[in-house]
C-alpha cells in the first residue's frame, strides 16, 4: 500500500483494532467455565500458528537477532501471560461491554510510556486526550463499584490487562522493524508455553474440544493477525498514535458484546464511553511538523524507494518492499511527520529506551 505513513499506519491499526475488539466478547463467550491460564494458552497457540504461516523470506523482512531475546521475553511476560490471563479472569466476573470499554485505557498506558521511554510528543492536545480517556475509565470503575464487589474486581483485572498490554505495546516498538511474523511467533510461542505450564500447575479443567478450537481460532485472528497488523502500524507512525487508533477496538468489542446479548449498559457506561471516544478523536486530530535533523543512520528493515527517505541505489532497482542493511546520510528538513523509524528525534525529553 503506497500511501502516506499516517494513512498507512491508521488503516493497519484500525484493522488490528477490529480483529482484537471482536475477540473480547468471543473470549468471554467461549471461555465460560475455563481457567484463565488455559484460555490464554489456547489464544496464543492460535496466534503462534498464524504467525508461523505469515513469516516472510529474509529478502523482504529483517530477521530477529539474539540481542532481541530480552525484549521478547519481557513482551511475552506482559503481553502473552499477564495481559490475557488478567483479561480472561476479569471477563468471567464483569460485563463484556464494560470490560471492552475499559480496554480503551491501553491507549493511555501506551501513550504515556511512549512519551517517557521514547520521547514521543505529548503536547496539550495529546495530554487532553489522555485526560479524557482516564476520566472515562474512572466513570466505568465507579459504575461497576456500584454494581457490586465482584463486578469491580473483574473490571480491575481488565485494567491490569490494559496496563500489561501498554507495556507490551511500548516494548514492541523496539522490534517493529523486524519481520512481524517472527516477532508474533516468538512472543506467542513463549506465552503459550508459559501459560500451559501455569495451567498444569493450577490443575485447571480441560476444555471441551469445541471451545478449545474456537479459542484457538479467536487467538489466530484476534491476537496473531491483529498483532501483526499492530506491529506494521507502529512501524509506519509510532507507538502512541498506533495505540490511539487501536483504542477503537473496545468500542467494536462493546458492539460485539451487545450482539451476544449483553444489556448491562447504563447511563454511567454511556458517559464513560463518550469520554473515551472524545479522547481517541482528540489524539487522532494531532498534527506534528517542525524542522528536524536526521543524523547518519545504519539499520535494516523492510523499505521502499518512493518514501523520500531511502535514497540509496540498486542495480537493478527493486520494484517493491525489500530488506537489507542500508545507510542514511545526515539531512535537515521540515515536513509533517510521525514517530516512525526515521523520525525518532527528541522533543525535549531526555530519557529514552533504545
Amino acid at each position: 500500500m503506497n500511501a502516506t505513513p499516517a494513512l498507512r499506519g491508521g488503516v493497519l491499526a484500525l484493522g488490528a483494532a477490529a480483529l482484537f475488539g471482536l475477540s473480547t466478547p468471543l473470549v468471554q463467550h467461549f471461555g465460560r467455565g475455563l481457567g484463565a491460564f488455559g484460555t490464554a494458552c489456547l489464544l496464543y497457540a492460535g496466534a503462534a500458528a498464524v504467525a508461523l504461516a505469515l513469516r516472510q523470506p529474509p529478502a523482504r523482512e529483517a530477521r530477529l537477532r539474539r540481542a532481541d531475546l530480552p525484549r521478547l521475553l519481557a513482551m511475552a511476560a506482559t503481553g502473552a501471560v499477564i495481559g490475557p490471563v488478567a483479561l480472561a479472569w476479569g471477563l468471567q466476573r464483569t460485563s463484556g461491554t464494560s470490560a471492552s470499554l475499559m480496554l480503551t485505557l491501553e491507549a493511555l498506558f501506551t501513550a504515556v510510556l511512549a512519551w517517557r521511554w521514547y520521547g514521543e510528543t505529548m503536547d496539550r492536545r495529546v495530554a487532553g486526550a489522555m485526560a479524557l480517556l482516564a476520566a472515562g475509565g474512572a466513570v466505568l470503575v465507579v459504575a461497576q463499584g456500584q454494581a457490586g464487589q465482584v463486578q469491580l474486581l473483574g473490571l480491575l483485572a481488565v485494567l491490569l490487562a490494559t496496563a500489561a498490554w501498554g507495556v507490551d505495546n511500548t516494548l514492541s516498538r523496539g522490534v517493529a522493524e523486524r519481520d512481524p511474523g517472527q516477532v508474533v511467533w516468538a512472543k506467542a510461542s513463549l506465552g503459550a508455553v508459559a501459560t500451559l505450564g501455569l495451567a498444569l500447575v493450577a490443575r485447571e479443567p480441560l476444555p471441551a474440544a469445541g471451545a478449545a478450537l474456537a479459542l484457538v481460532a479467536v487467538g489466530a485472528t484476534g491476537y496473531g493477525l491483529s498483532l501483526r497488523l499492530y506491529l506494521l502500524a507502529q512501524r509506519a507512525f509510532g507507538a502512541a498514535r498506533t495505540g490511539s487508533v487501536f483504542a477503537f477496538a473496545p468500542f467494536i468489542g462493546a458492539l460485539g458484546a451487545f450482539a451476544f446479548g449483553d444489556r448491562s449498559g447504563g447511563a454511567a457506561l454511556l458517559a464513560g464511553g463518550a469520554l473515551m471516544v472524545l479522547g481517541v478523536l482528540l489524539h487522532l486530530a494531532e498534527t506534528h511538523e517542525h524542522e528536524h535533523a536526521h543524523a547518519p543512520l545504519e539499520h535494516e528493515h523492510a523499505h521502499r524507494h518512493d518514501d523520500g527517505h531511502h535514497l540509496h541505489v540498486h542495480d537493478p532497482m527493486p520494484a517493491g518492499p525489500h530488506s537489507h542493511p542500508h545507510r542514511h546520510e545526515a539531512l535537515r528538513h521540515a515536513h509533517p511527520h510521525v514517530p516512525d523509524a526515521h523520525h525518532r528525534h527528541s522533543h525535549g525529553h531526555d530519557e529514552a529506551v533504545p
